[in-house]
């Protein structure tokens, strides 16, 4: 596969062959400006990195949802390793616990995340796991995306996240942030209080809270009016529940782009911490690199229109197919618990991995 697919419940974006590359996403803004007809792509977790944005040479925007055809059987997928291991992500979230608890230091949310790794008997295909995916998760943003421009030649971006980062639609902007999280239970009446222990949550709450305030700062220079609601959704996926607040708004003239909103916005709180610059500090000196996990899919066309959504869910496909390397995070505040936290990224991991037949795995 050497092109992008981003299917919405309502729309889905293809786009295939590469007129120009772009590693640094602030020359994509320029081409844009400069009448480039559109951009596609992937943005890292860590800005600072190369991105992996293209013109592409065909570009199609379709209303509707993806209808993939009959799909293939797929070959024997096998967990191989963890990165950390389960006790050594409790360790990293008891540690941070101690950290955030201290009133000195500034940093008061960060996001751990861990890994799988996986091998299959046969190579897999990116667009038939995205077809799976959409499958199993028919109301998430499902992505496919070529890495060959940051670099990683051959490798793909493939999963369904249900949070979108921002999109824009003339002068209208909406952001749907997500944070604060609790695994979904089989039986409908705990499932039920479940979301309702959610819902009333303290630890949660300020959790969410981090992004909701770190959204409206950033937005609100930006717009001439914003309507964020004072309370937060109870948002539901096949796997997790989660706390969610549709934030809207009416753009200032001129506009920024799409585009430039993602990067006015990424890393949010919901992927990074609190303060932004110290969270995203202390990720990448203390965890492994998490590439493209937690960064931002999407498109922007000519006229400054798109939708970027959040890379969670996700995992990077290697350019053989027989390997993948899926991501999973959670928010630690100082009220965390290790063993919740392992939980949480265990149901969340399990959003790719159970779409492709891999059991639940508790520790």
């Amino acid at each position: 596969m050497t092109g992008f697919l981003l299917a919405r419940p309502d729309s889905v974006v293809r786009a295939d062959g590469v007129r120009t590359t772009f590693r640094d996403p602030w020359q994509a803004v320029d081409a844009l400006h400069g009448g480039t007809a559109a951009i596609t792509g992937a943005i890292p977790f860590d800005p600072r990195r190369a991105s992996a944005l293209v013109e592409p040479e065909k570009f199609s925007h379709t209303a509707g949802p993806w209808r993939p055809a009959a799909l293939p059987e797929l070959p024997r997928i096998r967990v191989v390793s963890e990165q950390p291991s389960p006790d050594e992500h409790r360790e990293r979230v008891a540690r941070l616990v101690g950290i955030l608890a201290d009133p000195a230091p500034p940093l008061r949310k960060v996001v751990a995340a861990r890994s799988v790794s996986a091998t299959a008997d046969t190579a897999l295909d990116p667009q038939t796991l995205a077809a799976y995916l959409l499958t199993r998760h028919p109301r998430a943003n499902v992505f496919a995306v070529d890495l060959t421009p940051a670099g990683d030649t051959g490798a793909i971006l493939v999963g369904a996240t249900p949070e979108t980062l921002v999109q824009r639609t003339g002068s209208s902007v909406t952001v749907y942030p997500l944070a604060g999280t609790l695994p979904r239970l089989s039986d409908p009446g705990a499932d039920n209080a479940q979301a309702q222990r959610l819902a009333s949550s303290t630890k949660n709450r300020a959790e969410h809270a981090f992004v909701v305030d770190w959204i409206t700062e950033r937005l609100n220079p930006v717009c001439v009016r914003l309507t964020v609601p004072a309370r937060t959704q109870l948002v539901s996926t096949r796997d997790v529940w989660h706390l969610g607040t549709p934030i809207h708004g009416v753009l200032r003239d001129p506009a920024p782009s799409a585009l430039e909103l993602a990067l006015l916005l990424h890393p949010t709180p919901a992927v990074c911490g609190t303060p932004t610059a110290q969270a995203l500090e202390y990720i990448t000196t203390h965890e492994e690199d998490r590439g493209f996990y937690g960064g931002a899919v999407g498109w922007c066309n000519s006229s400054g229109d798109g939708c970027w959504v959040v890379a969670i869910r996700s995992a990077r496909l290697s350019a053989d197919g027989l390997s993948l390397r899926a991501w999973a995070g959670g928010g630690i505040v100082a009220a965390s618990d290790p063993q919740a936290e392992l939980d949480e990224t265990t149901s969340k991991l399990h959003t790719l991995l159970g779409a492709l037949g891999i059991p639940e795995k508790r520790e």
